[in-house]
This record gives C-alpha cells, sequence and structure tokens, in this order.
C-alpha cells in the first residue's frame, strides 16, 4: 500500500527563476539562496549534525580509493576533515544562508570563502559568492548574474540549485521507511534506495532484519531522466538491483585511460538489466554508482549516461561499506514510504505466501504446489506454466519425501509496479533421489487469488 502523502514527498517542477518579480539586492538574493543552499553531502531526517561513522567522507583528494574497505570496516572523516580544515560544506553554506538573512553581507561572504577553499571546485559555490558581491551594487532576480558564461553551464547550476533546495526543504519521512526493503537478511548489513525525482541517495542500515535510516546524499542520474529501456537513451533503470562489483580508482585508470577520470574515485556496477528487465525487453549495460570527475565537486541533477553519480566524497563513504553481490540498490521516481506498522504489516504478509509454498512443496501435493503460481504470467527461462506444471509432475512423481530450508531470504518491493515482489534466498534442497544448494530468485505477483510466482530462477 503506497504511502497517502506519497504525492507530497515528491520532488515537483520549481518556476523558472526567471519568473521571479525583481526585488532589493539583499531581498533578492536571500530569496536565491533559499533556492541553492546545500552541500556535496548528508543532510539527517533526525535534525542531527551526526552521521553514522560508517558512513562518514574520507579523503579522496590523496588518491584512495573506495575498494579494499568494502569488508565492512567503518571509515571516518578524520582525513577528509584534516585536509579541509575540519569544514562541512553543507553546514557552511547553511550558516551563509543565516547570515544574508540576517542581513550580515560580509559574514555570509566569509563563510561561502571557507567553502570555496576548502573545495576550489565546488561551481555552486562560486556562483553564490559572485551573486553575493554582485547583490551588494544592483538587484538581482536569478542564480548567476554573469553575462559571459556558457548558457548551459548556468542552466546546469540553475537545475542543481533547485534539486538541493527542494532536498533541503521537503518533509523529512522521520518515522518511516521506503516501502520496498521489506526484509533485508543479516548477510545485508545496507540498503541503497535512490530517488530520482528528489535527487537523493539513501543509506539504509539492516537493525534484525528492519531498515534504519543512517543518511542521504545528493545524487545525479542520467541526463535523459529514468526509466531506462535501450542501450544508449541515457537514462537511469528503475528497479530492484544488486552491487556487482567494486572498481577502484586504480582499476578504471588501468582500463579506461584518460577516460577513467569521468568516473572519480570508483565505481560500483549493478545488475542491471535483471530478470524483470530482460523479460520486459529492457537491455544495455554498464549502470554504475560512481563518482564525479576531478575538475567538479558535483554534477547537475541530470548529467550522466545513465548511471548515479555522487560526489566523490559521497561515493567514497556509501562505497566503503559495499558488499558485492549482496547490497541491493533499489532505483525509484520518487520514494513510496510507510509507517514502520505498515512495513512489519506487509513483511508478513508476503512471508507467509512464501512459507505457504515451501511446505505445499515439501508435501508433494503437486496440484496445491502449483497453486502458489500464476497460470497467465508465469514464465522460468523458456519454460510457461504448462510446461513448468508438466515437469514438476514428473519431478515429483518419483520421490517419496521433499525437505527444503531456506535462508538469508531477501524481500524487496518493486518501485514502479503494482504490487510485485523480488524474493532471494539460498536453498537447500533434499529429497529421496536427489540433494543440491543453490540460490533462487522469485518474483511474486499479488493477484485477485493471491501473491503468486510469476519468476523463477537462479539468483
Amino acid at each position: 500500500m503506497a504511502h497517502p502523502a506519497r504525492a507530497q514527498r515528491r520532488l515537483t517542477a520549481l518556476a523558472p527563476f526567471n519568473t521571479k518579480p525583481r526585488l532589493g539586492g539583499r531581498a533578492s538574493l536571500l530569496a536565491i539562496l533559499l533556492l541553492v543552499v546545500a552541500g556535496g553531502g548528508a543532510f539527517f531526517l533526525n535534525g542531527s549534525s551526526r552521521l553514522s561513522a560508517a558512513f562518514l567522507p574520507v579523503n579522496f583528494a590523496s588518491g584512495g580509493t573506495a575498494a579494499g574497505n568494502a569488508g565492512g570496516a567503518p571509515i571516518t572523516s578524520s582525513a577528509n576533515r584534516a585536509a579541509t580544515g575540519g569544514l562541512d560544506p553543507e553546514s557552511v553554506l547553511q550558516k551563509t544562508l543565516a547570515q544574508i538573512k540576517q542581513q550580515r553581507m560580509d559574514n555570509a561572504l566569509t563563510e561561502i570563502d571557507r567553502v570555496i577553499g576548502a573545495y576550489p571546485n565546488f561551481r555552486l559555490a562560486h556562483l553564490i559568492k559572485g551573486d553575493i558581491l554582485l547583490a551588494r551594487a544592483h538587484p538581482i532576480n536569478t542564480v548567476g548574474n554573469v553575462s559571459d558564461a556558457p548558457q548551459e553551464l548556468l542552466d546546469d547550476l540553475r537545475d542543481e540549485a533547485r534539486a538541493r533546495m527542494a532536498r533541503l526543504t521537503s518533509e523529512k519521512p522521520k518515522d518511516q521507511v521506503p516501502r520496498y526493503l521489506v526484509q533485508m537478511p543479516p548477510e545485508q548489513r545496507y540498503a541503497l534506495v535512490v530517488d530520482t525525482a528528489k535527487s537523493t541517495l539513501y543509506v539504509y542500515e539492516n537493525k534484525d532484519g528492519e531498515a534504519r535510516y543512517v543518511a542521504d546524499y545528493y545524487a545525479t542520474i542520467g541526463k535523459n531522466g529514468m526509466d531506462k529501456f535501450r542501450e544508449g537513451d541515457n537514462k537511469t533503470p528503475l528497479g530492484v538491483y544488486h552491487v556487482t562489483g567494486n572498481i577502484s580508482r586504480e582499476q578504471l585508470n588501468q582500463r579506461y585511460g584518460k577516460l577513467a577520470g569521468q568516473y572519480g574515485v570508483g565505481a560500483l556496477p549493478i545488475s542491471y538489466p535483471n530478470e524483470w528487465d530482460k523479460r520486459g525487453g529492457r537491455n544495455g549495460s554498464g549502470i554504475w554508482l560512481h563518482g564525479v570527475p576531478f575538475d567538479t565537486y558535483s554534477r547537475p541533477p541530470r548529467a550522466s549516461n545513465g548511471c548515479v553519480a555522487l560526489t566523490n566524497e559521497d561515493f567514497m563513504a556509501v562505497a566503503a561499506n559495499a558488499q558485492v553481490g549482496v547490497t541491493p540498490v533499489i532505483i525509484a521516481n520518487g520514494v513510496d514510504w510507510v509507517s514502520a506498522d505498515d512495513a512489519r504489516a506487509l513483511r508478513q504478509e508476503l512471508a507467509q505466501a512464501v512459507e505457504n509454498w515451501r511446505r505445499d512443496w515439501e508435501s508433494l501435493n503437486t496440484p496445491n504446489y502449483l497453486k502458489h503460481y500464476s497460470p497467465a504470467k508465469f514464465s522460468s527461462g523458456s519454460q510457461n506454466y504448462q510446461a513448468w506444471s508438466e515437469h514438476k509432475h514428473r519431478v515429483n512423481a518419483g520421490k517419496t519425501w521433499l525437505k527444503v530450508k531456506m535462508e538469508n531470504v531477501s524481500m524487496f518491493f518493486y518501485p514502479g509496479a503494482a504490487d510485485l515482489a523480488v524474493v532471494t534466498f539460498d536453498q537447500d534442497y533434499n529429497s529421496s533421489n536427489l540433494a543440491g544448494q543453490s540460490r533462487k530468485r522469485q518474483y511474486w505477483m499479488k493477484e485477485p487469488g493471491g501473491w503468486k510466482i510469476v519468476y523463477e530462477g537462479i539468483g
């Protein structure tokens, strides 16, 4: 069930900046900065200035990489704080706004200079400084009051300002979680949820199978938006994926030479296209989470070829605890939020359906077992429901007993699809004439008769 406030929680297009009425210098600048306050790092749903130690940024300027720390050792911000004089760009930009509110323009200039001094490639900060200086002389009515800068660059920075302001001012789901995170097994320490509508990547920690908010970060997606369908469309896919690799900066340099710089400090490839994508005719490859070129601090909201890009600091923080083959990456165009109680109810409902399937399989009552599959929508490889049914009748007829054990069960609802869930688990299969272990993945869909399996295969 989608959260009732879903519509209000999505990023809506703001009116163009140049449609605002002209204001006096200070008032105009305040209105503009209300649209650009944010840095590259995380903001906090609970209003705290603290971040879980496992996701504090590390220094990337020295050539450090995320790979090698994927085993889960917490990283700290000590190296980065030392390199930048202990400065957090977001908090300083917020102080800049506070100074402008109090009409202390000299203090505001001092604060923004601190950001630029620590992050000289933060282009948006440079633009804000220029507007602070210009506001002293005459009224301004837009971000980036310069006549000789490329229009495309200014448009990109204005888009970034809109996205960052939307992140800062949107309602914070303090006591809610993404609906997609139904159940996380013990091996999954963290889950990543990307909201393409809000240019945000959320990090959630696994606490006894339930999701607990850790941090979130400004993120860039494909230049043509989301819902990838084919190779080269420059769109970011929507779906449930997993991290499939952790590519360090050194490895990028070895593989791509000069082109490696576009990925920044490293990359986390993900499992696009997944089984559901392929079934829907979607293709393409090479969708990653990665950093940004070293000549910039961040990129506009829509600037990649389909990947999800973070500032290099933020990527390092996320990648340090990413588990190859384990960490889920869920990409949605607007997150559905639910309460913790609703999340538990969803988990119990789906878990019971899966358990009923397992018990009916063990019973060797093939008709009851097959009732868990959708006759109209099921497929597994080249087999449709009819072929699957005939195969299972033949197999079960030769058995006298069967035991199925399931471990490390993960359950995630699929974004953008009504009542579709991905269930993955380790299967320990034993019977009177066959035994084996495998990783299995199923897609369950809620139909009028209840939850039914529409896909089953190796996970």
